[in-house]
């Protein structure tokens, strides 16, 4: 199974790749599987500019961004992969900045049947962690959750974590990867 994990965060070192890294481990102690790791604010993805006056451009006629980037790639990447895990870090209660820039282009090329070609009904996973003061986790799952359904995506889990029960999620997300690698199989 080809697994694609998108981070909002930069720090590969930091609760939101750990998160990642917990959902993997149980994913792949079921199986083999190939997964890819990116971090969205170190990728070039520009946020949406509402290209015509009615706020719309090619993502509604085409399925696709005018804006030339890394956009594109990625979702490339996406609809080659039979899993993509969505993990973000919560900033002021929502999701990050870079995530948000992908995201809102995502779901305008959606619209289109085009852009949901590949994407409508793959099989998605969102995480959503809070650090510093450790509020905002559920409100960001709820955010993500719905672009990802906007996009078509088969929300299978979304999962909030919080600075103060990290360990334990992490225990859980491990569970859920061998729970979820033995669905998928």
């Amino acid at each position: 199974m080809k697994v694609m994990v998108i981070l909002g965060s930069r720090n590969p070192n930091g609760k939101t790749a750990k998160a990642a890294e917990a959902l993997l481990s149980g994913l792949t102690s079921e199986g083999n599987h190939q997964f890819e790791q990116v971090f969205l604010p170190q990728m070039n993805v520009e946020r949406c500019r509402q290209c015509e006056n009615d706020g719309w451009g090619i993502c509604w006629t085409e399925g696709r961004c005018i804006i030339e980037d890394d956009f594109p790639v990625l979702v490339n990447k996406i609809k080659n992969a039979d899993l993509v895990i969505f993990v973000n870090p919560v900033y002021f209660g929502d999701l990050s900045e870079s995530m948000r820039a992908f995201l809102d282009r995502l779901r305008r090329t959606c619209r289109h049947e085009g852009g949901r070609d590949g994407i409508y009904n793959k099989i998605a996973i969102g995480i959503c962690v809070a650090g510093g003061g450790g509020g905002g986790a559920a409100e960001c799952t709820v955010s993500l959750e719905r672009v990802l359904y906007n996009c078509g995506f088969d929300v299978f889990d979304i999962v909030p974590a919080r600075r103060q029960n990290l360990e334990m999620k992490l225990a859980v997300l491990k569970t859920s990867g061998k729970w979820l690698a033995s669905k998928l199989i």
